[in-house]
């Protein structure tokens, strides 16, 4: 689509408006946004258009879309899935060696790991190798409600920093401040920056990463909105 439009802006109730007509979305709802600041980053998205849109470009409009059609309609069905990442955590499963790769992991995954245990009282059972290790119940029901109390916006949020990351745990600490951005991406990439080191970098992995990283960045930001 080529930009048609003079100038998005935010219109009553939130709603993101271009030429004071509101964005719809796929769905033909309305872009209702749940706090101005998002309102206007979303808006902002729109007024970086330079002359043809590309969705890729603005992730924060799709985000809310998502939110708006896809997961408010069910946000307990949405809340259930995500949760299922719990069974598999990537801070659960540790490598047996090199000695090295097994202490930056301990290093960058056990506080994430400990912060859940006290904020959720809850147990990880942690292994080493790739073969799946169940979790004790009660933590996968406690996790459970934990993203089942997130509204649809917040869970649009979440989607991509668990996907992203592999890790349920990073972005429930994302999603309660107790973690920078930073210090959860860097969690997330011990494993492929320990293997860039010492195997070399490959330019079609370094721009797939950079592209899960703008993903990540997006996510971060729409749910920093939302406070």
């Amino acid at each position: 689509m080529k930009r048609f439009w003079r100038e998005a802006s935010v219109g009553s109730n939130r709603v993101v408006a271009l030429d004071g007509k509101p964005v719809r979305t796929p769905g033909r709802v309305p872009l209702q946004s749940p706090t101005d600041a998002l309102a206007v980053v979303i808006a902002a998205e729109w007024n970086a258009v330079i002359a043809t849109m590309d969705p890729r470009a603005m992730p924060l409009t799709g985000l809310a879309n998502a939110a708006i059609d896809r997961i408010a309609p069910d946000p307990a069905r949405f809340a259930a899935d995500l949760a299922r990442y719990g069974e598999s955590d990537l801070l659960c499963y540790r490598a047996e060696a090199p000695d090295d790769l097994a202490t930056r992991q301990a290093a960058a995954w056990d506080p994430p790991l400990a912060w859940a245990r006290a904020r959720y009282d809850v147990h990880f059972t942690v292994a080493t190798g790739i073969v799946h290790r169940a979790q004790p119940a009660a933590t996968i029901a406690r996790l459970a409600a934990a993203v089942a109390s997130l509204d649809a916006f917040r869970l649009a949020a979440l989607s991509p920093l668990v996907t992203i990351t592999g890790s349920l745990v990073l972005a429930l600490a994302l999603a309660e401040r107790a973690m920078s951005s930073e210090a959860a991406w860097s969690a997330a990439g011990v494993d492929e920056d320990w293997q860039a080191e010492r195997w070399g970098s490959d330019p079609l992995a370094e721009a797939a990463r950079a592209g899960r990283r703008r993903d990540f960045d997006a996510a971060y930001t729409f749910l920093g909105a939302l406070d």
